[in-house]
C-alpha cells in the first residue's frame, strides 16, 4: 500500500474530495465523486460516502491501495 500524508498547513480541516483530487488519486472532482458515492474510500472498517466529509488532523482513510494520513 503506498503512504501519502496531506498538511492542513494551518486550516482546520479539508474536504474528502479534495485531498483526492490535491493528490492526484483521480482525474477531477466528478471522478472524485463518483469513487466516493460508490465507497471506494475507507475510513477504519466503514466506507466513507460523504463527499465532502471533514478530515481533520490525524484522521485517516483508504483509497484504491493509497493510505492517507491527515496532518497539520
Amino acid at each position: 500500500m503506498e503512504e501519502h500524508s496531506f498538511s492542513l498547513q494551518g486550516a482546520e480541516y479539508i474536504e474528502l474530495d479534495k485531498v483526492l483530487k490535491i493528490l492526484r488519486l483521480v482525474e477531477s472532482g466528478g471522478q472524485a465523486h463518483e469513487f466516493i458515492t460508490r465507497g471506494l474510500v475507507r475510513r477504519g472498517a466503514s466506507a466513507e460516502t460523504r463527499k465532502r466529509a471533514k478530515l481533520r488532523a490525524g484522521d485517516s482513510f483508504t483509497f484504491l491501495g493509497h493510505q492517507v494520513t491527515i496532518t497539520e
